[in-house]
Order: structure tokens, then sequence, then C-alpha cells
């Protein structure tokens, strides 16, 4: 039965928290737009399929991230960056920590978890930089709001919360490269952050301080991931 979707300003999330603004609100509109003009003309039982798919399409793209967050971490640091190396290394273990959740929710609900083989090319630190921006942009500004919008649809509260994890965390991660290319163009790499901190249940990550909890889950950060070092 056709199932008629209210339109929400910029969509509650599913795990009671506010979805944070976009940093420019006009282009926040247009990236909205389409998806709920997409959710309006589906019905329950489409929305539920779209929202396992999503699930999967997620899951690809988190596990290729962190592989290849890894792979540019690797590289950063052989062309001397160490900053920025442990900068892609944080995000290497937040973007597993979200292909985790995704996978989890897929396996709740008994779908297929796909076998992912990452494919990507790893480029100068500099480049890899603008492609990392790229990637963060695009699922924090257009694919991860539109993958909520479905979730909440469907009424996939778990997949709605694991979706609202990871673009929480991508906004993050967005501003992060931007600030890490800026310093690498101005030759000032070494005033970056060498210390983070991931927390295990949202990929929630924090740079040199942590706070008592997560601003995401509420996780308590004595159970957060301690990133020191390329080994750690």
């Amino acid at each position: 039965m056709k199932k008629s979707i209210s339109i929400l300003f910029f969509a509650l999330t599913f795990s009671g928290l506010v979805l944070e603004s976009c940093a420019n609100k006009n282009s926040k509109k247009s990236n909205m737009q389409k998806p709920i003009a997409e959710a309006k003309t589906l019905s329950a039982e489409d929305t539920a399929e779209l929202t396992i798919k999503n699930l999967q399409a997620a899951f690809k793209g988190e596990t290729t991230a962190s592989a290849k967050y890894a792979a540019y971490s690797k590289k950063a640091e052989e062309e001397g960056y160490h900053e920025i190396a442990m900068l892609y290394h944080a995000a290497s273990v937040a973007e597993n920590i979200h292909a985790n959740n995704h996978k989890a929710v897929l396996e709740q609900d008994g779908q297929t978890v796909p076998n992912i083989t990452p494919e990507f090319t790893v480029n100068s630190t500099k480049e890899n930089l603008k492609d990392a921006i790229k990637g963060e942009s695009y699922e924090s500004n257009t694919m991860y709001p539109s993958f909520m919008l479905t979730a909440k649809a469907a009424k996939n509260k778990l997949a709605g919360i694991s979706f609202n994890y990871a673009y929480r965390t991508e906004l993050k991660h967005l501003k992060m490269y931007q600030e890490a290319l800026a310093a690498l163009e101005s030759n000032n790499v070494k005033s970056l952050p060498s210390v983070y901190y991931v927390c295990p249940t949202c990929g929630n990550t924090y740079q040199t301080t942590k706070p008592k909890r997560c601003g995401i889950s509420m996780t308590s950060s004595d159970k957060f991931l301690t990133i020191t070092s390329l080994d750690s």
C-alpha cells in the first residue's frame, strides 16, 4: 500500500540526535531535496528493500575507505608527512567501525553481507587529500542524508542509527582533511595534531584531547581507541 512520507527539515536522526548542519545552508538544501522527493514516491516495501541496498553500498564504501586511508597513511609517512599519516590512520580505524556497524545491521536483518575487494589508486599525499575531501563531501552532503531519509521511511531504526553515526563522523573527517590540505599547501604540516581518539561505537574522531563521553553515541571516553602511533 502506498504510504506518504512526511518531509522533514534536515531530518531528525534515529538516535534522538539532531543532524548537524552542513557548512553551506543553500548547498544542504539542494542536496536534501532530491532524496526527499524520491522517498515520497516509494512504498513501505520499496523503502525497506532500498534501505538494505543502501546498507550494502555503505558497507562496501566504508570497507574500501578504511583500506584506502590505510594506504594513504603509508604514502604520507613515506613522503615525510607524519601528522597527515596519523590522520589517515585514525580515519581508517573509524571507517572500519562504520563498516562493521553496517555489517551488524545487515546480519541482524538476515541479509547478505557483500564480499568486498577494495579498489583504489594511491597518488601523492596532496592528491590523496583531494580525493579524501571529495569522498567525504559526497558521503556527508549527499549519500548519508539520502540513506537516513530512506531508512526512516522504512522504519529501520538500526540502519538509521548506523547511517547517522557514519554521517556525523564524516562531517568531522571532511573538516580534518581540508585543514590537512591547507597545512600541506602552506608548508605547515607540523602544526597538525598527531594524537587521535576514536570512539569504538560510532567512529567519532577526536584530535589531541578527548571529552568525558562521545558527542555522538555518548560512549564513555575510557573505552576510546587511542591513536598515538601508526602501530596503535
